[in-house]
């Protein structure tokens, strides 16, 4: 039997793959109202570590306004970012 039979199969893997740090909304309620909150703001909270794109997920509710800029935001975070009359900036 041919070698390249022999060997089993594999998917493929993208290297050059984007991975993003995840942050809830809900985690953003020990804000301050009206803070702005960057990746630097977050990784000295310790909520996020290393360093990498940030992208806001959706789950939780906001409870004050926050200026959230990030690198990526879902659309239900961005709803209720609007909805706590904050707003969401992309970097």
């Amino acid at each position: 039997m041919p070698l390249v039979r022999r060997i089993p199969k594999r998917g493929f893997k993208r290297i050059s793959k984007e991975k993003y740090l995840i942050v809830n909304v809900e985690q953003l309620n020990i804000f301050k109202e009206g803070q702005v909150v960057t990746p630097e703001v977050l990784r000295e909270r310790g909520l996020i570590k290393g360093r990498g794109k940030v992208k806001v997920l959706g789950q939780g509710k906001l409870h004050q306004p926050l200026v959230v800029r990030a690198h990526s935001f879902s659309k239900k975070a961005e709803s209720k970012i609007r909805e706590a009359k904050g707003t969401a900036e992309v970097i």
